[in-house]
């Protein structure tokens, strides 16, 4: 379940990164307010995630996820560049990613 929390813990912070965009500085509500409740979520499950993994690791993979995500909701849905460059640099954070996870000991 460690696992599973800390990856549920980084589609919400890919989630909240984009109603972020969408509030365009705090100035729509909704956004928002999905921004607020995305970050309180994010955190909830990364500090379930914690109680049984190591800080160091949780946190790269998570930020890892979230930066991840957030360049691949980017080029898909708010029309950002793509460019085999930027696909590469994606795939060295996936990787590292899966060298934190196959790494653990947990």
């Amino acid at each position: 379940m460690k696992w599973l929390f800390l990856f549920v813990a980084g589609l919400f912070e890919v989630f909240w990164a984009f109603q972020l965009k969408n509030s365009h500085g705090f100035s729509k509500l909704t956004p928002s307010i999905l921004t607020v409740v995305g970050m309180i979520v994010s955190f909830y499950f990364l500090s379930l995630a914690l109680k049984h993994l190591p800080l160091g690791t949780s946190y790269a993979i998570w930020t890892g996820i979230g930066t991840v995500g957030t360049a691949i909701v980017g080029m898909a849905i708010l029309n950002e560049p793509i460019s085999i460059s930027r696909i590469a640099c994606i795939g060295f954070i996936v990787v590292g990613i899966v060298g934190l996870k196959l790494l653990s000991t947990n």
